[in-house]
């Protein structure tokens, strides 16, 4: 598979992005693999948990710039936003480094998030030109409160995973070296208990905000489809790949 892993054991689904040597940054067809695994869960009654996480020092640099823009119209992207919002099965998140943009704003529909103590994340759009996505502009304000989001959307700062703690977006934040355990023991005791429950329980948290979600995401896309033809973000990404390639 393109750059990720799958393993289904004990009624784990265990997903790693394994691109480390671009820090993780999606293309169309890493987004296609989570997608189906993720639609697969749906249907698969011996895969109970999913688990997702990174490789190298990295868990996800968010969309991979050349594919995402060689090719504006590909759906991908925003295909697997809609499979990880409507997950049926809990996702247990084992953030081990970076996360930015949509390695960030998929954490908000995971259910468990735990992280390294030296993960760094930023959802870094705005920088871009670029809009959040995800449902991230419905979500956030209220997990955090207006003033908060607006800080972390607006401003594009990158933040600690204590600070991701204390926002709500990770559940707890244990040393490098027993993130994997700690995601796995976690997965282990979802996966032990009544299947239908937990996902029904899922099912009723969501329920509430839903459809709000959705139509957020479905507003955000719209507008990020007009961003990527601006004169704008043409002009930014121009930059940002000259500032690349030049010599060091």
């Amino acid at each position: 598979m393109p750059n990720i892993t799958t393993t289904l054991d004990s009624h784990i689904l265990r997903l790693q992005l394994t691109r480390p040597q671009k820090k993780n940054a999606l293309t169309p067809a890493m987004y296609d693999t989570l997608r189906e695994a993720i639609e697969r869960a749906n249907s698969d009654p011996d895969i109970r948990v999913i688990t997702l996480t990174g490789s190298g020092d990295s868990f996800c640099a968010g969309n991979d710039l050349n594919s995402f823009l060689s090719d504006p119209g590909s759906d991908s992207a925003a295909r697997f936003i809609q499979a990880i919002a409507a997950a049926e099965a809990p996702i247990v998140a084992a953030v081990n480094g970076v996360a930015v943009g949509v390695g960030l704003t998929m954490l908000l529909h995971c259910d468990l998030v735990y992280a390294a103590a030296d993960a760094r994340f930023n959802f870094a759009f705005i920088d871009l030109g670029l809009l959040p996505e995800a449902g991230s502009t419905y979500l956030l304000p209220r997990m955090l409160g207006y003033g908060r989001a607006s800080e972390l959307l607006m401003l594009g700062e990158a933040f600690s995973a204590e600070t991701a703690r204390e926002c709500g977006i990770v559940n707890a934040v244990v040393p490098a070296e027993e993130l994997e355990q700690l995601a796995r023991s976690k997965a282990e005791q979802l996966a032990a208990k009544p299947p239908q429950a937990v996902r029904q329980t899922k099912m009723l948290l969501r329920r509430g905000s839903a459809r709000a979600v959705q139509e957020t995401m479905e507003l955000e896309l719209s507008m990020i489809g007009e961003r990527l033809v601006s004169d704008e973000v043409r002009g930014i990404m121009q930059a940002f790949f000259e500032r690349r390639a030049k010599p060091r």
